[in-house]
């Protein structure tokens, strides 16, 4: 038997940095993300007799397959279930490049798992089920705009769909800077992000700018959303550089991307960025000012790679 199930990545809108429960993946905050139609995880769980994580083609050892396994062994002990499995998966995302590929990574894969063992459960309970393996992956169970609510306890810190089928007119360029993994892992970034003094007067507007970012869907205001989206991504670099010992995920190249991206603002073409856990930008704009955006920073970079992605769906079962 086998089940392949497809993910898309998201993109926070809000942040998530920080967990407020380590073993349970608890949020400090709630978040906001857009699900991306470019970016997705296609992975497939059939019988075998050892267990086996293949990803891209080549199969895996170390510490990314003990991710994966230790993962399912979680699921499975929570259902009763046990089992050898294999687990194919294809990421259509670069891996930890900031680009978010866990969410879909870990999304597909709880919902490969549900499937193929027929638990016959809802969008919210599967949304718990991958904030197990990766936070963020509760958000790619749904398109569209997706929010993540904290809450305070497993059956409490769910996402659910804002809106699958947004009418505003936004585009995503991501723009691809440097591919090679982090040097920094999320995970390790939250922790330090937690010594900065202006971690908890983050915390403290959280409520406010989930409320105004959800004002902003609803009424369809590109302006609002992306000038909310990109102080808050610089809300949540503002306090890694002033942890104790303060870091960054910027490159020299991060840095000559968001100043054009205010060059071209100042030049009456509408675009924000924001920037994840690692050195590439994301530029949010409007269909019709995606061939100026992109021709002008291929003209500034060396190398560049810049896709284009607008709202992605919710999660897919292929069979």
């Amino acid at each position: 038997m086998k089940k392949t199930v497809r993910a898309h990545t998201n993109i926070a809108l809000i942040k998530y940095w920080g967990k407020a429960d380590q073993a349970m993946r608890l949020p400090a905050m709630s978040s906001i993300s857009m699900t991306l139609d470019e970016f997705y995880t296609d992975t497939k769980i059939s019988d075998s007799e050892k267990d086996r994580f293949i990803l891209n083609g080549t199969e895996q050892t170390g510490k990314s397959a003990q991710r994966v396994f230790s993962y399912l062994r979680f699921l499975q002990e929570r259902f009763g279930l046990s089992g050898h499995l294999q687990v194919e998966s294809t990421n259509h995302v670069p891996t930890a490049a900031g680009l978010a590929s866990s969410s879909s990574a870990f999304a597909a894969l709880a919902g490969a798992f549900s499937s193929y063992y027929d638990l016959q459960i809802n969008r919210q309970e599967l949304s718990c089920l991958a904030r197990m393996g990766s936070g963020s992956a509760c958000r790619s169970v749904f398109g569209g705009f997706a929010m993540w609510q904290k809450g305070n306890s497993d059956l409490t810190s769910y996402a659910y769909a804002i809106n699958e089928q947004p009418e505003m007119d936004l585009h995503l360029l991501a723009v691809e800077l440097n591919p090679n993994p982090k040097e920094l892992s999320s995970t390790n970034g939250m922790q330090l992000a937690k010594t900065s003094p202006f971690f908890q007067p983050w915390l403290e507007r959280n409520q406010a700018e989930i409320d105004k970012m959800i004002e902003a869907i609803e009424q369809n205001d590109f302006t609002a959303l992306g000038q909310l989206a990109e102080l808050n991504a610089n809300e949540m670099h503002a306090v890694n550089l002033t942890a104790q010992p303060g870091f960054t995920y910027f490159e020299p190249d991060t840095i000559r991307a968001i100043k054009l991206v205010e060059q071209l603002r100042r030049e009456g073409i509408e675009c924000y960025y924001t920037i994840d856990a690692g050195p590439n930008v994301k530029v949010m704009t409007r269909l019709k000012n995606v061939k100026e955006i992109t021709k002008r920073f291929i003209s500034e970079f060396d190398n560049v790679k810049i896709v284009n992605a607008s709202f992605g769906p919710g999660i897919k079962y292929l069979d």
